[in-house]
């Protein structure tokens, strides 16, 4: 029965999918301490469409230049690829709502923070998971960054 309600309930929303589409809106929670480490307490989507991108990690750039061992670099890069994962669905790092960073050393989270700030405008931050790990897939990984985006649906 809860299956059909769930396929009813779809059929519904295929129906009205232009009405939908148009309430498409983002609010973010913020405080003082979001601000000072570029992330917000919650953000409430509603409408659009969700895109769920997978762990980013690299350890070369986009000329295929080596990135081992600079965190800085590697960051920069990986929002790069995300930015232009999103921008094939009609988005960009600004719509990215949350994120989930793993960092193999904490010496880098003030760095990753700064960077961050950089990236997003208005105090308008994804909510966001900063966790230290033991290691990666490659020893020359430094981070991973795992982001979820809403974009408008049009």
């Amino acid at each position: 029965m809860k299956r059909l309600i769930t396929l009813t309930t779809l059929a519904v929303a295929c129906m009205l999918g232009t009405a939908l589409a148009q309430e498409y809106s983002r609010e973010y929670v913020i405080d003082e301490r979001g601000r000072q480490r570029a992330f917000s307490r919650a953000v409430a989507t509603t409408g659009g469409k969700t895109i769920w991108l997978a762990g980013q990690t690299t350890t070369t750039d986009a000329n295929g230049n080596s990135l081992a061992g600079d965190f800085e670099g590697q960051t920069r890069e990986i929002f790069r690829i995300l930015d232009e994962r999103l921008r094939g669905f009609g988005g960009d790092l600004s719509d990215i709502v949350t994120m989930t960073v793993y960092i193999g050393d904490t010496r880098y989270g003030d760095e990753f923070v700064a960077i961050r700030q950089t990236l997003f405008d208005n105090d308008e931050y994804p909510s966001s998971a900063l966790i230290t790990v033991v290691g990666f897939a490659r020893p020359d990984i430094l981070l991973e960054v795992k982001a979820t985006a809403v974009i408008d649906a049009d």
